[in-house]
């Protein structure tokens, strides 16, 4: 395990979540090697510590930008915001958001 004094046991106790980022369906089928890299993250927490990691991958091949409902986005805010997560995990943070009102939560 890694040691960062910012990750405390409580951080530990908690889920680490893998959020894989919204793409198009073309990207999806055209881009294997970014989705690799985002399923990889999975052991980057265990190496940090993390035991029990969540992979939310509802959003895949459903752009942020098209307007559609993004299932696995709400189902990350809820876990965040009730505070079940210890980490969260992305390859672009820009990702994670769309919008000030999501940042905002």
């Amino acid at each position: 395990m890694l040691s960062n004094p910012k990750m405390t046991p409580d951080h530990l106790a908690k889920r680490a979540l893998v959020y894989v980022r919204p793409s198009t369906p073309k990207q999806v089928v055209h881009n294997q090697e970014s989705p690799r890299w985002q399923y990889a993250l999975v052991e980057r927490a265990r190496a940090l510590g993390w035991q029990q990691i969540e992979v939310i991958d509802d959003d895949l091949g459903h752009s942020a930008s098209a307007g559609t409902p993004r299932v696995g986005f709400k189902k990350r805010l809820a876990t965040v915001v009730l505070g079940e997560v210890g980490l969260v995990l992305s390859t672009e943070v820009a990702r994670l958001s769309r919008t000030d009102k999501d940042w905002c939560h």
